[in-house]
């Protein structure tokens, strides 16, 4: 981890300043599984977390000490709620905790719903 106090600009440098040295490669694949269900998207930091969007932000992801806090909006969290029973959830946000293997398999899932109401959103704003 980085202890140094300079802001991340990239979410490589975020997962190196914020993860412990054994969770960066937890939160490195999370990035990957991230960057393949949504190619193209714009990678940034928001609110000093990992933030992926096209025209609005598809995702977020923080980590913290018991657990990676991931952020796909409320209506994901919603639409995905009988596949997060095992989780912590709140309005838009689930709870992954360290001591279980992250679901890449439901995340990518969650992403690419996601992606999928950004563009019918866009289509809308657009006609």
């Amino acid at each position: 981890m980085n202890t140094t106090k300079e802001k991340p600009a990239t979410i490589e440098a975020y997962i190196a300043a914020a993860a412990p040295e054994a969770l960066q490669e937890r939160m490195q694949q999370l990035h990957a599984c991230i960057r393949a269900a949504a190619p193209g998207a714009k990678e940034g930091l928001k609110w000093s977390m990992p933030a992926y969007s096209y025209h609005r932000i598809l995702v977020t992801f923080a980590v913290f000490k018991h657990h990676i806090g991931f952020y796909p909006t409320p209506s994901a969290v919603e639409a995905f709620a009988p596949q997060l029973t095992k989780y912590a959830t709140a309005k838009g946000s689930v709870q992954f905790p360290h001591s279980e293997p992250l679901p890449f398999a439901l995340i990518k899932k969650m992403v690419q719903f996601r992606v999928q109401e950004s563009l019918a959103a866009d289509i809308k704003w657009k006609t």
